[in-house]
């Protein structure tokens, strides 16, 4: 560790936490409608659990305030969506930045790919992150078990939402 670190690690009183997840679901809804979907932010909105806006910058960029629940520890956090690595309608990446206030922080990159399939889209995503702060204290199996709950959770809103676009 260098001594910027533990300097850093001495003042938040907590380190910083690595994190890797990855998923498949299948939306039963054709590849186009997920895109869209996918960047429309009134169906970010309805599908993210705990959200309260999400408001879309640009074409590349999105704001969002979300209460979550990690562990222990529920707090509002805003998070800052950068778009990257677009791919329409095949794939795209999104840096992510998260603050939590006194909770603490995350970053984070997912890369997103849709496949066409019998039934309508497989999803596909993985994402690698950080956080710090009291949530890098929760420990990565409860901050990986939320947000496998909170992927879920979207994902069932959201297939249910666009199920009869196929």
């Amino acid at each position: 560790m260098t001594d910027y670190a533990r300097v850093v690690d001495r003042f938040v009183g907590f380190g910083v936490r690595t994190l890797e997840q990855s998923g498949q679901y299948r939306i039963p809804a054709a590849r186009t409608a997920v895109w869209d979907a996918l960047n429309d932010a009134d169906v970010l909105e309805a599908c993210i659990e705990g959200c309260e806006s999400v408001t879309k910058l640009s074409d590349h960029r999105f704001d969002a305030n979300v209460t979550a629940k990690l562990g222990p520890v529920k707090t509002k956090f805003q998070a800052t969506i950068e778009v990257s690595d677009r791919n329409p309608p095949e794939s795209y990446s999104l840096n992510v930045s998260v603050k939590g206030g006194m909770q603490g922080f995350g970053k984070g990159l997912a890369r997103i790919k849709l496949e066409e399939d019998l039934d309508g889209t497989l999803l596909s995503y993985r994402v690698e992150g950080s956080v710090g702060g009291k949530l890098a204290q929760i420990g990565s199996r409860l901050i990986t078990t939320a947000g496998r709950k909170m992927a879920d959770g979207f994902f069932t809103k959201f297939s249910e939402r666009w199920a009869d676009t196929v």
